[in-house]
């Protein structure tokens, strides 16, 4: 890739964390020439998130991506305990045969769960490759890197910027973004304390602060803390084990000895939103487009989401099968969701001030807590159960208006659950269907109205499954995103108008298939 011999691709994904290694094995699955480029040699061993909350899991199962084998689906409905703005008493639920709500996972794993999925897919990783240049020429886009053996080149036509809060492909591509100053200062690390029991596992508010703690399998206490004081006046010097022992010892109001640290870092309230997460042929996805407090382990998610949204729309738009409209959606979908994570994010950061003024707030938020269990706002909210995308062809709800009339449920824009249906192969569920990578036209009953005539020239774009009628599917027929969102429901919009609205009419050679999936694309129930 040096020098003379430049690289052609369809797309170029730089940053190769979990979000971008995410990307590239959509793209790559999805058989579009990808590359990825990483700055760094091999993948960081630092402690980060650890949570994928319940609509990132149930997509990535959707998808095929969760890692391990025989991940637990649940026979019915399931929850798991949570907290909001570290007080205890939010809960998580999910709909009977969806995996659980919360999957606990260290960043670092999922990262090379992704990149092997990636790589063995077709995706071209190159690591210690340092982004220094990012142009848009006449139909594609021109990545200059410097990477071992010098200057390196790449063409695409597309690229995908994944790298992080501190962007290169955000910069280069002249996105502006929206800011929230940092007011706090905060501070992370793993270290050994002289008295463990002095610092027990869990969340510990004083008056003056926060201090979360955790102890790992080496007996090592991972240690955050929050001083709502101020930001740090320069939250780019690295912290030391000295200033770590008298923050937490200042908070905690006694002194805490410790030693042997590792992974010191700090971090703020400071907080960035993108203002569009695409600029012509350069899409930004997770840390790269917007950037949060992080509290409610909410970052990885949301680019686990972003990838997920975007990946699908891209894979057409290469294959030739994306009408010009579908790639705008990315944004219009994504970017109202990030301002929702920004917006209570920084919520839960006003409850978490000290002072005996909030007091009174903590006391009755704690039983509005226990009061959502019930009709799960919060925990929908968090664990971006509650999104519903825009409407972008007027097929918004089944009576066809762009808004649902007062008690009619809206089914354009939410998620399918995972339903068990009954096929003339056999039986399967909305899961096993959807790993086939493409948009599932769904006909249930031996009447489908015509709607097969009617996407029969969506033939090598549309994956078509004729089940029997269920209670869970209350329609007779639905086109379903990849992603698991639904497009359409009869009593709107003419089904060939939302097809033209997404995508262009197929012919064989534009067929998108996910690749290592047969045709029918069903797995049994009971997977993975």
């Amino acid at each position: 890739m040096q020098g003379e011999c430049p690289v052609r691709a369809q797309v170029v994904v730089v940053g190769g964390g979990p979000v971008g290694m995410l990307v590239a094995a959509e793209l790559a699955g999805y058989g579009v020439d990808t590359v990825l480029l990483e700055s760094r040699a091999e993948v960081s061993e630092q402690p980060k998130a650890t949570t994928l909350h319940a609509r990132a899991v149930q997509t990535l199962a959707r998808r095929g991506h969760l890692p391990g084998e025989g991940y637990p689906y649940t026979d019915g409905a399931a929850e798991s305990p949570f907290h909001f703005a570290g007080l205890p008493g939010l809960t998580i639920t999910v709909p009977a045969r969806e995996p659980e709500p919360i999957l606990k996972c260290p960043q670092v794993e999922l990262e090379r769960h992704f990149e092997e999925r990636a790589r063995a897919a077709g995706a071209w990783i190159l690591r210690e490759h340092q982004v220094l240049e990012v142009v848009q020429e006449d139909g594609g886009v021109r990545v200059t890197a410097e990477g071992p053996q010098g200057t390196a080149v790449c063409f695409a036509e597309y690229v995908v910027g994944a790298d992080g809060a501190r962007s290169t492909v955000r910069d280069q591509a002249a996105i502006a973004s929206d800011t929230h100053p940092a007011t706090v200062s905060a501070l992370m690390g793993a270290v050994t304390l002289a008295q463990p029991d002095e610092l027990p596992k869990g969340w510990h508010r004083t008056e003056r602060g926060w201090i979360v703690a955790k102890l790992d399998a080496e007996g090592r206490t991972h240690i955050r803390t929050l001083n709502c004081d101020g930001a740090h006046p320069d939250r780019q010097l690295p912290p030391t084990l000295e200033e770590l022992r008298r923050e937490v010892s200042w908070i905690a109001g006694r002194d805490i000895a410790m030693n042997e640290p590792r992974w010191l870092s700090r971090f703020s309230d400071f907080a960035r939103l993108a203002r569009t997460f695409r600029a012509g042929r350069v899409f930004l996805v997770g840390d790269a487009a917007h950037v949060h407090f992080p509290i409610g382990g909410q970052g990885l998610s949301t680019g686990v989401l972003d990838a997920l949204n975007l990946s699908w729309k891209l894979a057409l738009a290469v294959h030739g099968s994306a009408d010009a409209g579908l790639l705008d959606t990315y944004d219009l979908e994504r970017r109202p969701v990030a301002r929702r994570v920004i917006d209570q994010t920084q919520a839960q950061l006003a409850l978490m001030r000290p002072g005996p003024e909030l007091d009174a707030l903590r006391r009755v938020f704690t039983g509005v807590l226990s009061a959502d269990r019930e009709h799960g706002h919060l925990g929908g909210m968090i664990s971006a159960q509650d999104t519903v995308l825009p409407d972008h062809t007027g097929a918004s709800d089944s009576t066809g208006g762009s808004a649902p009339a007062r008690g009619v449920c809206r089914a354009t824009g939410t998620f399918l659950r995972n339903a068990v249906l009954s096929t003339a192969t056999g039986e399967t569920d909305v899961i096993g269907l959807l790993r086939d990578g493409r948009p599932l036209l769904l006909l249930l009953g031996e009447e489908d109205s015509g709607h097969r005539e009617a996407a029969r020239e969506w033939a090598g774009v549309l994956h078509v499954v004729r089940a029997r009628p269920t209670p869970e599917v209350p329609h007779d027929a639905l086109l379903v995103r990849p992603d698991g969102y639904i497009a359409w429901v009869p009593g709107g919009r003419d089904l060939t108008e939302v097809l033209s609205a997404h995508f262009l009419k197929s012919v064989d050679s534009k067929s998108v298939d996910h690749k290592g999936v047969g045709p029918e694309g069903a797995a049994p129930v009971g997977h993975p």
